[in-house]
């Protein structure tokens, strides 16, 4: 609607909003990426009237709308979708007020764990109270202005609740700063009040220029610098962890020149397998309690441990117990201070691309003992023959085993392809055996290593990457959670390819449980038995034609051979796709190199647990607080 102020436009709060988020721009080297690309939506009484109209009115050209099933994997979508774009742009979901609200909550939190960037717009309770209780709405008896939506606060990096018009200017900004900032971001939430999503007001034009936030690359203090310098040059058997900065800051090419000029060795987390290619002579894979045989024996004996944007989660320390040199030391080159402090480091709080350069230079001259090189790489081929050995099946007219899926994956894929998965056995075995070949072939969803992931974030990664094949690996539990994207990617043509494993349960559960003394319990996907146990027949169900039923292109393959041919079918399919193999349950997968602290009972009375505990006692005593 025109006003006679030029310099003022009347639109509702949430038409200005949608005005806003489609003028914003991110910005890093030259390079300029729509900040907000779209918007996932499911529609309620709490945003139908508001965002919903505003998105009608913006149209897809201005904002691009995207329709969901489940708001939990909404947020999944859109963060996979910022991942592959290594975090330069993002999406935006709207949901109602009440459960689809809180349905955002595990979203979030996986976001902002994950330090990815989303933008949440969730209904919220009538802000001027004309009716009170309204639909949904949760009444506490001391603070009137508290709603579901506050439980988003502890799991969001900005948190706002917009109740008058004039309000959106500064949150809108602020929202937009934390999206942007690489140290900060993560899940932002803007709640928007039902009638202040559709109340006008005269917003100023300046609202709507065209915004360019610059995505910084801060370089290393110089003091930090060379202290870092010096402690690379006075070891002797420096190690690096690459974590998932490595990625996002699109320092890859830094880190291989690194690892060419001075032949240190590195280790990668799950979120940064494939910094290096898996064929490079300095790539040990992965670290931790799901590393490799080479890398864990490189990192007990490592004294200096250099942290390329990493968290230093259990996984990656073995709890504490994998760096086990007496003078061990830590460097952290990491963005965010909060995670370059750890583990006592000296600190290098820099872009993860502009620290690398900068050590570089600072190693001008400085290379490894030949013998340490000679040492690791020896260590290196052992495991290539490992990992031949578990992709390998002597027999292909049989069932594969879970590492022989894997194995007949690796033989199909192209260096662009992408791999997704995020929870059950599957990121175990593929930390350990996945060959990576390039920068984002490897897409582990690790830090909430979240069961329902894998579906909605192959759909965001095939719409910032149209062209690339995409493969969501999961288990027939993490399937139940949450298939319903399947449809999403089936109504607009997104050519995702789904490996479903079909294995009767919880598999890493129940082998985790039988670890920890809990014989199995509860893990299995079968019948009860007169006992009471879920020890009966596997059940009946069809996950091939579930998915079959949702849309999607089913092939199953019954043996290995079978298999290697239906995923080279699935590639080649323009349709959404979906590979059902049964597994068998024959365990092929290397064991674990490093510990995981998970406690077992103190006390009990069955065997397992008693035999278990002695067992935690005894790993539990080779943790160390590095000070």
């Amino acid at each position: 609607m025109s006003h006679p102020n030029p310099s003022v436009r009347r639109l509702t709060v949430a038409q200005a909003l949608v005005r806003f988020l489609s003028a914003q721009y991110s910005e890093r080297d030259g390079v300029r990426h729509r900040l907000i690309a779209g918007t996932w939506g499911i529609f309620g009484h709490g945003n139908v009237a508001g965002i919903g109209q505003a998105l009608l009115e913006a149209g897809e050209e201005a904002m691009p709308f995207h329709q969901g099933r489940n708001e939990q994997a909404m947020v999944h979508a859109a963060v996979g979708y910022a991942r592959q774009c290594d975090r330069l742009s993002a999406q935006a979901v709207t949901t109602s007020i009440g459960p689809g609200a809180t349905n955002l909550v595990t979203g979030a939190a996986l976001a902002t764990i994950n330090r990815l960037p989303v933008l949440l717009l969730p209904g919220d309770y009538f802000a001027a109270r004309p009716a009170d209780p309204l639909l949904q709405q949760l009444e506490h008896p001391v603070e009137a202005d508290v709603s579901v939506n506050d439980t988003l606060r502890p799991v969001s990096r900005y948190f706002d609740r917009i109740t008058r018009p004039e309000a959106l200017i500064p949150s809108a900004l602020n929202a937009m700063r934390v999206l942007a900032d690489p140290a900060e971001t993560g899940a932002v939430t803007l709640a928007l009040p039902q009638d202040v999503q559709a109340e006008a007001y005269d917003w100023p034009e300046e609202f709507f220029a065209e915004r360019v936030w610059c995505i910084r690359r801060p370089a290393p203090d110089p003091v930090e610098l060379a202290e870092a310098v010096r402690a690379v040059r006075a070891a002797r058997r420096p190690l690096i962890v690459a974590g998932g900065g490595v990625h996002h800051s699109g320092a890859e090419n830094a880190l291989r020149a690194l690892a060419d000029a001075t032949g240190i060795p590195v280790a990668s987390t799950q979120a940064g397998k494939g910094s290096l290619r898996h064929d490079h002579p300095a790539d040990l894979g992965g670290i931790g309690h799901t590393g490799t045989a080479v890398c864990d024996e490189t990192a007990r004996t490592a004294d200096l441990v250099i942290g390329v944007g990493t968290r230093y989660t259990d996984f990656t320390t073995a709890s504490g117990t994998l760096f086990q040199h007496p003078g061990v030391r830590f460097v952290n080159l990491n963005i965010a201070a909060f995670d370059a402090h750890k583990l006592a480091a000296r600190t290098l709080v820099a872009d993860a691309r502009a620290g690398l350069q900068a050590l570089a230079e600072g190693l001008t001259g400085h290379r490894v003992d030949p013998a340490y090189e000679a040492e690791y790489r020896a260590g290196k081929g052992r495991w290539d023959r490992v990992v031949e050995a578990a992709f390998h099946a002597d027999d292909e007219d049989r069932a594969p085993t879970q590492t022989q899926v894997l194995g007949a994956l690796d033989s199909v894929v192209g260096d662009e392809d992408v791999v997704i998965n995020a929870a059950g056995s599957l990121p175990g075995d593929l930390h350990k055996l996945w060959r990576a070949r390039s920068a984002r072939q490897y897409h582990l969803e690790y830090g909430y290593s979240c069961m329902g992931y894998e579906i909605p974030a192959s759909i965001g990664v095939q719409q910032a990457a149209p062209d690339t094949p995409v493969w969501a690996l999961v288990g027939d539990g993490t399937y139940l959670m949450m298939p319903t994207e399947l449809v999403t990617a089936v109504q607009e043509g997104l050519p995702v390819n789904l490996v479903l494993i079909q294995n009767h349960g919880y598999a890493s559960i129940g082998g985790l449980s039988e670890e920890t003394g809990g014989e199995r319990f509860g893990t299995a996907y079968r019948y009860r038995t007169e006992g009471g146990a879920f020890t009966g027949a596997p059940l009946p169900v069809d996950l091939a034609a579930n998915a079959a039923s949702l849309g999607m292109e089913v092939i199953r393959a019954g043996t290995v051979r079978e298999l290697r041919a239906a995923l080279a079918a699935a590639r080649a399919s323009d349709r959404p796709t979906c590979v059902y193999v049964e597994t068998d349950p024959t365990p092929t997968a290397p064991g674990a190199e490093a510990w995981w602290d998970v406690p077992v009972a103190e006390v009990a009375a069955r065997e397992a647990a008693v035999t278990a505990r002695k067992r935690y006692d005894r790993h539990s005593a080779d943790r160390r607080r590095h000070l």
